[in-house]
């Protein structure tokens, strides 16, 4: 490029069981907010744990629960969401429940 940056491209997916095409990380983690949003009706505001296990991956998503001003008191939840080897999301639970303000007590 002119400005001396390159270009970069995507890598290629690799290859699941059977051959079959496995998605990327960033693709799951996207797909997984997306279907944790369509299935709560609650857009997830970040990922805060990215993990592949055996047969698929878990997530930890944060997900504004009730918005309230100032915005420091509004409830946000913790989501694990589990998805298989595919990216499709297979299970989500609340596993914590915290004031956006407030931190964890040691």
């Amino acid at each position: 490029m002119a400005d001396g940056t390159k270009k970069t491209q995507e890598q290629p997916q690799g290859q699941g069981r059977g051959g079959t095409s496995t998605p990327g990380p960033m693709k799951v983690l996207r797909g997984a907010c997306a279907q944790l949003a369509e299935l709560t009706g609650r857009e997830a505001e970040s990922v805060s744990s990215f993990e592949r296990k055996e047969g698929g991956w878990v997530l930890e998503v944060e997900v504004l629960e009730m918005a309230r001003v100032p915005s420091t008191t509004s409830l946000l939840a913790t989501y694990e969401v589990t998805l298989d080897e595919s990216g499709e999301l297979s299970g989500y639970r609340r596993v914590r429940r915290y004031q956006r303000g407030r931190a964890d007590p040691d």
